[in-house]
């Protein structure tokens, strides 16, 4: 075969490719990337008709690496991640799924775009910061933004992804992760498939490993059964399951068994281009109507600046009787936060939805400026409150979320007063940036610190932190016996480790109590 443009194959096809024969064999041209002709293979056999994209047919092609290489991939991950919810060989699995990705874009002709090395820097660093933190919140975040990072960097190297916005990225995420399911014949396809061209020898291999796999499932009913027909036999498997963890084995080979048809139809499916491609102008609707909407939002938002900046931040209004200060500051950073996520989303709304209007971008500035006083009046009255209680990972949460909301914002004005800024390839940055500072800051261990400077320190919540806050807080908790538990915990997931689930905050943290 030969290679053509943007890493398709192009060319005749010889042989019998997979499981298809080569009877009937058709080749038209579809849309591909960027527009280019992407060839399609209309496959007639024994009265069954399929089309195929060429990168369909180089993966039916290439089946002695997908087949095993994918097995392979799903036996690591289980070796990584089996009981292993933050060690270090969460990093080595991030960085087999990176090289795993790169093989099978190298097997497939595609070639490599150079944004990847940010989706590829972000997912190691979300990697580091897992084996580095005992935060089961950040633990759980960090994997879902290498989640969302991969099938990113996936979908920009099966598509043209250049015009895609947010809701584009997620729609086509979601409906990738639906149609994968559509694929769950074609693993057994390929898997029969290549056994066939196999030599004797490697045949008898794949059987007698697919024989494995489908009989210890079978193996562990039956024995259950048994077990319970019979007393005799029942007390001699029970010796042998004691000495032979059936609870573990099982465990392992579904995760082995999951993966492996999880990421084979993954990739299987996104070799079809179901997906569409190019993205609908949908700037159709009638500006008039959301001037007239923001316009009347816009004047409330006014007067509620107004009355922020010369009472909350200046301290010139007259409180209501009975009403101090203190008080009028410390209550509503919610519902200001809420109001500030409803002014994004309706002004990205505005500008997706409506035709554009001179009018429409003049009003959408003016809320988007009101926007940033209402963030600043919801970040000074969370710091006021924490100032006066504790801090707690929530109150974190809200102020990164309002440092974020100003980044983004900017991104908003300058896409209102730009029409062609890329708010989206901003946006991705802005939240990646923002999100690491915040992973690797070990929210635990800011509350810690600032919580036990009070007199009044709330230390039953502090003994609940994770390891992240032992630094800080063991000497803290040794003055008396109050931290006990927390110790207790430290020690139990200090002693519990191994090379394998090394964490870097658990060994801090248990280096401090010993």
């Amino acid at each position: 075969m030969n290679e053509g443009m943007n890493g398709f194959t192009n060319g005749p096809i010889n042989g019998n490719i997979g499981s298809i024969g080569n009877e009937g064999v058709n080749q038209y041209y579809g849309q591909g990337m960027n527009g280019v002709s992407v060839p399609v293979i209309n496959v007639k056999q024994q009265r069954v008709q399929k089309q195929y994209t060429m990168e369909k047919l180089r993966m039916k092609e290439e089946h002695k690496f997908f087949i095993p290489g994918t097995l392979l991939y799903a036996v690591f991950y289980t070796f990584c991640m089996f009981r292993n919810d933050a060690g270090i060989t969460f990093l080595f699995f991030v960085i087999a799924s990176l090289a795993y990705m790169h093989m099978a874009m190298k097997r497939l002709n595609i070639i490599q775009k150079k944004g990847n090395i940010f989706y590829t820097a972000a997912m190691l660093l979300l990697a580091v910061s897992t084996f580095c933190t005992d935060d089961a919140r950040i633990i759980i975040f960090n994997k879902a933004g290498i989640f969302l990072l991969a099938m990113s960097m996936l979908l920009r190297q099966f598509y043209d992804t250049s015009k895609w916005e947010l809701g584009k990225y997620l729609g086509s995420i979601i409906e990738t992760a639906l149609g994968a399911i559509g694929e769950l014949p074609e693993p057994f396809l390929d898997i029969t498939d290549f056994v066939k061209k196999e030599g004797k020898q490697k045949k008898e291999l794949w059987y007698g490993l697919m024989g494995t796999v489908i009989a210890i499932p079978l193996l562990m009913l039956v024995t259950v059964l048994l077990s319970s027909a019979d007393v005799f036999f029942g007390q001699m498997t029970s010796h042998l399951l004691k000495a032979f963890d059936m609870e573990t084995v099982a465990g392992i080979t579904i995760r082995i068994v999951a993966v492996f048809f999880i990421v084979y139809m993954l990739i299987s499916y996104l070799c079809c281009h179901s997906l569409k491609e190019e993205v609908k102008d949908n700037r159709t609707g009638e500006p008039v109507l959301a001037i007239t909407i923001s316009s009347l939002l816009t004047a409330v938002y006014l007067l509620f600046s107004f009355i922020q900046i010369f009472g909350l931040f200046l301290g010139k209004l007259k409180l209501p009787a009975g009403y101090t200060y203190a008080q009028y500051a410390r209550e509503g950073f919610f519902q200001l936060l809420a109001v500030s996520i409803l002014n994004l989303i309706l002004v990205l709304a505005f500008l997706s939805l409506f035709r554009e209007s001179k009018e429409l971008k003049g009003v959408l500035v003016v809320m988007s400026l009101c926007t940033f006083i209402m963030i600043a009046s919801s970040a000074m009255r969370m710091i006021l409150y924490i100032k006066s209680y504790d801090l707690t990972f929530l109150r974190i949460l809200v102020l990164w979320t309002l440092a974020l909301l100003t980044v983004l914002f900017t991104g908003v004005l300058a896409k209102i007063l730009k029409n062609d800024f890329k708010l989206f390839r901003y946006s991705m940055v802005a939240v990646t940036v923002m999100y690491l500072a915040l992973s690797f800051s070990h929210p635990d261990y800011i509350i810690a610190s600032y919580n036990i400077q009070k007199a009044d320190a709330d230390r039953s919540y502090l003994c609940k932190l994770s390891t992240d806050a032992a630094p800080a807080l063991v000497p803290f908790l040794k003055e008396d016996k109050s931290g006990d538990r927390y110790i207790v915990k430290i020690k139990t997931k200090g002693k519990a480790m191994d090379p394998r689930t090394f964490n870097v905050s658990r060994y801090i943290a248990y280096r401090a109590v010993e």
